[in-house]
């Protein structure tokens, strides 16, 4: 993990810097006062929402007998599937060449289809 924190720190820094973004977490922005208690309180919710993903993924696993190898692959294709429509619900493609669209729905379809793949390993195991 302490990979990814570098990376991700890293990044931000970058960011923040070619942006001049610093002040913004004093109160201070370039386009008038950033919501501070809004972004502090969604960033919270965050992290909350992030504790109870791994949470109630432990709770899931443990229910899942001998099984319980196949529980990581479903989770994180779930985090991958639901974020990804989330990001189109949100608009978040907009602007995307349908290229682009067609490989992200491409793998989204994958990924569908390997779950039901591994559920139905599971119940044949079963």
């Amino acid at each position: 993990m302490a990979g990814g924190l570098v990376t991700n720190g890293l990044w931000c820094a970058g960011l923040i810097i070619r942006n001049r973004s610093a002040g913004e977490w004093a109160g201070r922005g370039k386009e008038g006062t950033p919501p501070l208690a809004r972004n502090y309180a969604l960033s919270a919710l965050a992290g909350v929402t992030w504790y109870f993903q791994f949470f109630f993924y432990t709770m899931g696993e443990s229910q899942m007998g001998r099984l319980g190898f196949s529980s990581w692959t479903l989770h994180m294709a779930s985090i991958i599937i639901f974020g990804t429509l989330w990001g189109f619900a949100f608009r978040e493609w907009k602007g995307t060449g349908a290229r682009i669209k067609t490989i992200v729905w491409s793998g989204i379809g994958l990924l569908v289809l390997a779950t039901i793949v591994i559920g139905y390993g599971n119940m044949l195991a079963a």
